[in-house]
């Protein structure tokens, strides 16, 4: 009796077993913070940057702004293009312009790690002049006033650039900065071999100087900045941090889908504080 009891059993455990469907296997985190309901719910957000922003998925299988879309419902209108720096952010508004025109709710702007790279002259804000101005009194007094700095080659310039034409094509839409994200060593290829930020770039900067100009830039334009290099706390210097990036030895420059996962969780929470339109 008992044997014919478990003889039953089995075959009851087998059938389950080759019933039950079979979980496929990714990299991929599922996203499991949604906002049915915020702000931010059916948004057109464009997305300017470079590589980590670039829709051919550099390094990854998905990226921040696919979390985003999953996390808030927003619709990911997006420009970043591999390798692009903060001159490259200008064409990428001027093609946004041209392609969407004003059907667009808010900007997002996520470069300056290749500037750095590259060696790119901080530069100045503002250049000086000597002008007569109206006081008090309907007097006429010269002062000193400062004028924003264009200078493309520099990397102040080109945010004023960029800046400069979103703010005057796009009045009314959120526009918001994000830092570049902390990086480790890259080696694609003999010609091609950027050293962990710990070394200076060719002129003796850090990268925290280029991330402390874009802080800057909130001030200057008033706009938002999200400080993803402090909250995403992606450090990808520590052995420990290599699994949220492409390759622990040769690609510690570019997130994989975990570390796009972490970056848009980060995103995510910081963009609930902001307004998601003015209308």
């Amino acid at each position: 009796m008992y044997t014919k009891y478990m003889a039953y059993l089995l075959s009851g455990l087998l059938l389950s077993t080759q019933t039950s469907p079979c979980m496929a296997i990714t990299d991929e985190p599922k996203a499991s913070t949604n906002i049915q309901k915020s702000q931010w719910k059916g948004k057109r957000v464009a997305f300017l940057g470079d590589s980590i922003t670039d829709k051919k998925h550099v390094g990854t299988t998905k990226n921040y702004w696919q979390y985003l879309a999953e996390m808030l419902g927003i619709e990911p209108l997006v420009y970043g293009i591999n390798g692009n720096q903060w001159n490259g952010v200008l064409k990428q508004a001027q093609r946004l312009k041209a392609e969407i025109g004003n059907e667009v709710d808010a900007i997002i702007i996520f470069a300056g790690t290749n500037d750095y790279n590259a060696g790119v002259p901080l530069g100045e804000w503002y250049t000086f002049s000597y002008e007569e101005t109206t006081v008090k009194g309907g007097g006429k007094e010269v002062r000193k006033r400062r004028n924003t700095d264009l200078n493309s080659n520099t990397f102040r310039g080109r945010i004023n650039e960029a800046l400069s034409y979103l703010k005057q094509n796009f009045p009314d839409k959120q526009i918001i900065l994000m830092t570049p994200i902390h990086r480790a060593q890259a080696r694609f290829s003999n010609e091609n071999i950027q050293p962990e930020e710990a070394f200076p770039n060719k002129l003796g900067l850090y990268v925290d100087e280029y991330v402390n100009v874009i802080k800057e830039a909130g001030n200057v334009w008033a706009v938002p900045v999200i400080d993803l290099n402090s909250i995403s706390g992606l450090y990808p210097m520590f052995d420990t941090h290599a699994q949220y990036f492409h390759d622990e030895v040769t690609d510690r420059l570019h997130p994989n889908a975990k570390g796009h996962y972490r970056m848009a969780k980060a995103i995510m929470y910081q963009l609930l504080a902001y307004p998601a339109d003015f209308e």
